[in-house]
């Protein structure tokens, strides 16, 4: 397992912890942004950060992985390919999260559902809406950063490689519009 420190490190690193002054998707400014596609383009730094997720369910008897598109295909991918099960993913079709390209979970299959960055849990409880529509059994959820400080509770077994509170700010509250010596910068893979 990695602690706290090797984590940052690895995030910090490939450049997925960003420092500066970022526009947000819900229009907040924040010093810190998370793109967790700069660690994903590493294999070495996702095997590692993927074990760790692993590990945390080895026990489980877990019979699947599920990671929502985009950001949960990599993570499911090498969680699944560590724990010698398969790795699917659900996708947006008309604003609704479905299984597509002939993917499927069996009524009580033991699925775990992963994903890169966790704020407010929407896209994964979508995906466990998915499993349990199935029939499927959710015995957990993994993710690379949890955003919410550990607030996101999906009544289920929870691991994450690493836990933040990414303080923000509403624009016009700003300490660093205020100070006006960093410009901002518009990250992510979704417009305001």
């Amino acid at each position: 397992m990695l602690n706290r420190e090797e984590a940052i490190k690895i995030f910090s690193d490939s450049g997925a912890l960003l420092e500066g002054h970022f526009l947000l998707t819900s229009g907040r400014h924040s010093n810190q942004y998370m793109q967790c596609a700069q660690v994903l383009k590493y294999p070495a730094y996702t095997e590692k950060l993927a074990r760790h997720l692993a590990e945390s369910f080895q026990n489980d008897e877990v019979e699947l992985v599920v990671g929502p598109a985009m950001g949960g295909i990599i993570v499911a991918y090498e969680v699944a390919r560590q724990l010698a099960v398969p790795g699917i993913f659900t996708e947006r079709q008309d604003s609704q999260m479905v299984l597509r390209r002939g993917f499927t979970i069996k009524p009580g299959q033991r699925v775990v559902v992963v994903e890169d960055v966790v704020t407010t849990g929407g896209s994964v409880r979508e995906v466990i809406d998915v499993v349990k529509a199935c029939e499927g059994i959710v015995v957990g959820v993994g993710v690379l950063v949890d955003r919410s400080g550990g607030k996101v509770d999906f009544g289920v077994k929870m691991t994450s490689v690493l836990t933040m509170n990414i303080e923000s700010w509403e624009s016009f509250g700003c300490p660093l519009c205020k100070e006006g010596k960093l410009p901002v910068i518009k990250p992510g893979s979704r417009t305001a």
